[in-house]
């Protein structure tokens, strides 16, 4: 008697979402390796110092994945560094919001973005795209990004605490980052430490906002109309 031969199911035909999402996924990973290297030889190096095969090294990718991806160099370290400050962006924001006085948030933003060389790497970028303005969207995208969160983060830390901002919060956030970006250069042209650029910063920005003590809320309620004026703790 022959055998029974055994029908076999076909073969599923392989998703091609499946297979897509999976490349999407692994295109993903590629740039954000190739960007982490690239952020830290560049600090290190500058731009004029590293070269693209450096950059692939320390991927672990070819070079001609940096230009599948980035095209040039020079929007590689365009891209790196905007990254890079959004990056300490958030830091600052995060650390500031446990902070509970103005004056503590300031310093907590101010320590956040001077412990690092991320701004100093940005004001690189800004520099560059003055020749190379079709790298320029890129950083303008970035800067009202920075300036777009600082005031929602800004704003909401007012309407929590009942804080009264001596500005508008719109101004305020752009103010920090323009500010924060002159002290920068101007520091590490000079060679000034973090703990220097920490304190000029905060000497530059001086108060942005005032709030009412516990003592002095205590003492308003008990004095009378005819009494010293409200008074008001700057922070």
């Amino acid at each position: 008697m022959a055998p029974r031969s055994v029908r076999t199911a076909p073969k599923a035909p392989s998703d091609p979402k499946h297979a897509a999402r999976a490349t999407r996924t692994a295109g993903r990973q590629m740039r954000s390796r190739l960007l982490d290297g690239a952020s830290r030889l560049f600090k290190e190096r500058g731009l004029a110092g590293t070269s693209i095969s450096d950059i692939a090294a320390a991927a672990d990718a070819f070079p001609s994945q940096i230009t599948y991806y980035f095209r040039t160099k020079e929007a590689l370290f365009v891209e790196a560094a905007c990254r890079d400050m959004l990056y300490v962006a958030r830091a600052a924001e995060e650390a500031a919001l446990q902070a509970h006085a103005p004056r503590d948030y300031t310093r907590a933003l101010v320590e956040t973005v001077t412990a690092t060389d991320s701004v100093a790497f940005f004001t690189e970028a800004l520099t560059l795209t003055r020749r190379r303005q079709d790298l320029a969207p890129l950083v303008e995208r970035t800067i009202e990004r920075l300036h777009g969160e600082g005031m929602r983060a800004y704003a909401g830390q007012i309407e929590r605490h009942g804080w009264k901002s001596l500005r508008d919060p719109d101004a305020s956030s752009r103010r920090f980052w323009a500010i924060a970006i002159g002290v920068m250069v101007e520091g590490y042209a000079m060679g000034r430490s973090a703990e220097e650029l920490c304190s000029e910063m905060l000497r530059v920005l001086g108060d942005q906002a005032t709030t009412t003590s516990a003592a002095d809320s205590v003492r308003l309620r008990l004095v009378g109309d005819n009494d010293e004026p409200d008074r008001e703790t700057s922070a």
